[in-house]
């Protein structure tokens, strides 16, 4: 996906929208300011997270869950700082 493309970026903001207020603060902030920067592995690795649960995804966010998938660990680390 480009960056460039606001329809795309739409349907990824809309992917994003949770039923747990906190996770659509992280992840909205998270699309925002760090997205853009992520290459096709880690933008991929993403696109996994965002297939979990909200309640698996919040509780690996908030690290009360380990990460199963060691590929994805530094894409989480980068939620936890959104």
């Amino acid at each position: 996906m480009s960056t460039n493309d606001p329809v795309e970026l739409q349907r990824l903001r809309w992917r994003c929208r949770r039923g747990l207020l906190e996770l659509d603060i992280v992840l909205g902030r998270f699309v925002e300011n760090r997205y853009p920067t992520l290459n096709e592995q880690q933008r991929a690795s993403f696109d996994e997270l965002l297939d979990l649960a909200d309640n698996d995804l919040w509780d690996m966010v908030t690290g009360s869950k380990e990460l199963t998938q060691a590929h994805q660990r530094e894409v989480l680390d980068w939620l936890k700082q959104a």
